[in-house]
């Protein structure tokens, strides 16, 4: 059993399978990086960046842009790397299968769903909190509270308690509304995107712009608020503990490597689009983080709508904050399309080598969508989205993401020993230092979230439901063990025809 855990698909093979693929290769390196900055800039720069500067690092959150930023900046030139050379759907999940084997490719397929299905569901709270905020601003109040937020709450101390709400309705809505135009196809998709793109990047630049001209500079000390003895509460334990939460804020750009089998040149125009949305998106987390933390003291920026609370607090800027929340809307919409975009082509890759399912690589004939793949994530999407809460939600996608990350910067260095000689389109420099560094910096983000009590204990009951689902379908119907041609890991797989 273990040897069949081990084995690796050739990087041939999953060549070929690009090749021969259903999926309609539409995509460029503009699309592509705007699939990659529609799923970064959302939730990060509208949400958590004053929630994280107000209870953990202060104006240091700046700082936490920079650790989180660094840790994505490796992760992506390995994610570069790996699309270049493995240019299929599936992300870290078909790297995974290429270099660590079938038993940890399953692993971080898993964790891709979870990843990608509960971003989206968590976004689509984010997205309904601030379509709320907009109602109010018209005084418009048709909507119910008991339909604009989850039934139950989690807190540390408190555990699950019921909050005496239905489910949230806006969240279920614009999930079902993104499941429809993800249906109709990806250029489609990839067109609204772009739109919706252009007008939270507009946003955004408009907030640094005017706002910089309100910063009070005492506002910015001191800029690493004394830690209060507690444990990720300001100091440098602080900036660590908002550098984990706010990762969130990054995911997004791996989303575009599951488009790497519907882009036109996939070698050339995948590493672009990860890396040039990873470098505008850190750009302007770091800007917008800094303008905003001195328009305001941080303690003030303990906000959903941290944005809207720094514009609000200087009466020449109140008539931003109506195009802010036009602006948070869109750019929620945006990550929500990207991330369940992401999700169907997880399902769709995971389906082709056989471990789940046929269905979930049914394309339709006209759309070349794979339409099951696309509704069922709407589904879970929309169910999570109107049933859990936003911390729960948040917490579980970031601890999936950065398991990906470790994996993927682990195995372009594995790739390196065990496959020297193959093509490298796109070939990461210093690759050691990479790889470690990516390593290192997405764990020490992966360990300050398992320090918080019960992220760590989901995740373990996460990863007993998969290995149960592979185990009673996969490990049986694996297309590489009913006809495929596995190989071991080791030098004896170097020898690759060029």
């Amino acid at each position: 059993m273990l040897k069949n855990l081990l084995a690796v698909k050739s990087i041939q093979d999953l060549a070929s399978e690009s090749d021969k693929g259903e999926l309609r290769r539409s995509l460029g390196p503009v699309a592509l990086t705007a699939i990659g900055i529609g799923g970064i800039i959302g939730t990060g720069i509208f949400v958590l960046t004053g929630l994280a500067a107000a209870q953990h690092a202060g104006p240091a959150i700046v700082l936490s842009f920079v650790i989180a930023g660094i840790g994505c900046i490796f992760a992506g030139l390995c994610y570069a790397e790996f699309a270049s050379m493995i240019p299929v759907s599936g992300s870290a999940y078909a790297y995974s299968y290429a270099t660590l084997g079938e038993g940890v490719a399953w692993f971080i397929g898993w964790n891709l769903i979870l990843e990608y299905l509960f971003a989206a569901s968590t976004v689509s709270v984010g997205w309904s909190r601030y379509l709320v905020k907009l109602l109010e601003e018209f005084d418009i109040n048709f909507i119910p509270a008991a339909l604009t937020s989850a039934p139950v709450e989690y807190t540390v101390e408190k555990g699950f308690y019921a909050t005496g709400a239905m489910f949230n309705l806006p969240a279920v809505l614009i999930v079902t509304v993104v499941t429809v135009i993800l249906t109709l196809g990806i250029r489609q998709s990839s067109l609204t995107n772009a739109i919706v793109v252009a007008i939270k990047v507009a946003i955004v630049v408009l907030v640094i712009g005017f706002g910089a001209f309100y910063i009070t500079a005492d506002n910015w000390h001191p800029f690493i608020p004394e830690n209060t003895g507690v444990w990720g509460q300001y100091g440098w334990s602080g900036i660590l503990r908002a550098s984990g939460i706010i990762f969130f804020a990054y995911i997004g750009f791996d989303a575009v490597s599951t488009a790497a089998q519907e882009a036109k040149n996939p070698q050339r125009d995948v590493p672009t689009g990860i890396l040039a949305s990873l470098v505008v998106c850190t750009i302007l987390y770091i800007l917008m983080s800094g303008v905003l933390t001195g328009m305001l003291a941080y303690p003030q920026l303990n906000d959903a709508a941290p944005v809207a609370a720094a514009l609000q607090a200087h009466s020449e800027l109140r008539w931003l904050t109506t195009p802010v929340i036009f602006g948070a809307l869109a750019g929620l919409t945006s990550v929500i399309l990207v991330m369940m975009l992401a999700q169907s082509r997880i399902f769709y890759s995971m389906s082709r080598d056989g471990l789940l399912p046929p269905r979930f690589r049914a394309c339709h004939p006209q759309w070349q969508t794979p339409v099951f793949s696309t509704v069922l994530t709407g589904i879970g999407a929309g169910l999570m989205g109107g049933l859990l809460p936003l911390n729960v939600l948040g917490e579980l996608v970031s601890s999936g993401t950065l398991l990906a990350f470790v994996t993927v910067c682990i195995g372009i260095m594995v790739l390196r020993v065990t496959k020297p000689d193959s093509p490298r389109p796109f070939r990461v420099k210093w690759v050691w230092f990479v790889g470690i560094g990516g390593t290192l910096f997405c764990g020490v983000m992966l360990a300050s979230l398992f320090a918080t009590g019960g992220t760590w204990y989901r995740i373990v009951l996460w990863t007993i439901l998969g290995f149960l689902v592979y185990f009673g379908y996969g490990y049986k119907h694996s297309a590489l063990r009913n006809g495929g041609s596995s190989r071991p890991i080791g030098p004896a797989s170097t020898q690759l025809s060029k």
